[in-house]
């Protein structure tokens, strides 16, 4: 069971990053949003991208609190039931990806050092797609 949780954890983790290369380099964005400014379409794309990675993060956090305690509510290890734990760690993964960082659910063990992959993919995914409008703006220019 263990190594199928690990399987799946790698599944999701490559299926992230893939989201991400895919926005940062804007293959598949249409020609207008490229050579133009700011666009709903790239916003939208933005959009979409948080929404992955607060559900794959989410997912993981999920798979591995089913291997033993991951998240703790305000200091205290609770017992929740399968959707409470499902619950907490969407929570928990878009609080920490909007690094909003409340402080009421706190990972341990190796939740920390997932919880700050995800929060520095947090502070990456502006600075993108801030990038992004900026070249695009620039080969408009160029042309």
């Amino acid at each position: 069971m263990g190594v199928l949780i690990w399987f799946i954890m790698g599944g999701i983790f490559a299926i992230l990053a893939r989201s991400l290369l895919v926005f940062i380099r804007g293959k598949h964005m249409s020609k207008s949003v490229r050579q133009g400014g700011f666009s709903l379409e790239l916003f939208y794309a933005l959009l979409v991208i948080y929404c992955i990675v607060i559900i794959g993060f989410g997912l993981i956090y999920f798979l591995l609190s089913m291997q033993g305690i991951v998240l703790v509510e305000n200091g205290e290890l609770r017992q929740v039931s399968v959707l409470g734990s499902m619950i907490h760690s969407f929570y928990f993964s878009g609080v920490t990806i909007l690094t909003i960082g409340y402080g009421d659910i706190t990972p341990i063990g190796i939740g920390r050092l997932i919880a700050l992959i995800e929060a520095l993919i947090g502070y990456i995914l502006p600075t993108a797609f801030v990038l992004r409008l900026v070249q695009s703006q620039e080969r408009s220019r160029d042309q």
